[in-house]
């Protein structure tokens, strides 16, 4: 329990200094997402398909842009993130959109977000350096099945665990492929306009989460797997030494040969 809290707690520190940074960056561009830009990509879209009607839980969901961007396409959504600071943020974006009515936003841990929220939900739907920050992902299968409907569905889109095996320049292996050990960073900057020296300095705790490790748990849970996809880009330009435009992001050198994301659904049985 001492170490769950403590990486909680650092980790949660660090996010709420990314938030502090990532609204005003180019790569969220806030200005254009608030005049109307939806924020999703075609591998979660194409998964997603017609979200109208429906009620969708969008779990690690940082300030809100994807949560609101189905809440645009006639969803009825709740987002949750562990940290505040996005958390408010997406409310602030909320007002500004007027979409108070169709979007919802709680602050908790995703482990007990079972305590926090009595709801079940067509759709459960994660995506993009999330499940990262988990290391207990038995535990996370069960949320997800707990808070499908019978029939519902679960969607994710993450990056593959076969990128987190390099050092940051992509030049060697720096780590597993398999979850064995606790990765622990000093982190210096983040993911985005790290030119503008911003503070976002702290310790982070992360965890590899192979295939196997992410599909067995939510078999285990009874879901059944509908679709799995791998591709060999980033839609976003998160990553060092990149090539590429416009949502097709490669690693130099790398063209083709390195599995950059995965995307699947799972359906929660009508009958258990």
């Amino acid at each position: 329990m001492q170490d769950e809290q403590q990486y909680l707690a650092a980790n949660k520190a660090l996010w709420n200094k990314r938030t502090a940074v990532h609204v005003n960056s180019s790569f969220y561009d806030v200005p254009a997402f608030l005049e109307g830009r939806n924020s999703l990509n075609s591998i979660e879209l194409a998964l997603l398909s017609d979200v109208k009607g429906k009620r969708i839980l969008h779990l690690q969901c940082h300030f809100g842009q994807d949560t609101l961007s189905l809440a645009r396409m006639g969803a009825e959504v709740t987002g949750i993130d562990l940290s505040d600071a996005a958390i408010d943020q997406a409310r602030t974006l909320t007002a500004q959109l007027g979409l108070e009515q169709q979007a919802r936003f709680i602050c908790c841990d995703v482990y007990s977000l079972p305590e926090q929220l009595k709801d079940s939900f067509d759709i459960v739907f994660t995506s993009y350096g999330t499940i990262g920050w988990l290391p207990d992902l038995d535990k996370w299968a069960a949320v997800v099945r707990h808070f499908l409907k019978p029939g519902g569905a679960f969607i994710m889109a993450e990056f593959h665990p076969v990128v987190w095996m390099f050092d940051d320049q992509f030049t060697r292996v720096q780590y597993d492929y398999f979850n064995t050990e606790t990765i622990v960073e000093n982190n210096n900057d983040t993911y985005t306009d790290a030119e503008t020296g911003a503070d976002v300095k702290g310790v982070a705790y992360s965890w590899n989460h192979p295939l196997s490790e992410v599909i067995g748990s939510l078999l285990a849970q009874g879901l059944q797997l509908q679709l799995l996809q791998e591709f060999d880009y980033s839609p976003y330009n998160c990553f060092q030494h990149t090539t590429g435009e416009n949502g097709h992001y490669q690693i130099k050198g790398m063209e083709g040969k390195l599995p950059m994301v995965y995307a699947f659904k799972f359906l929660k049985p009508l009958h258990t």
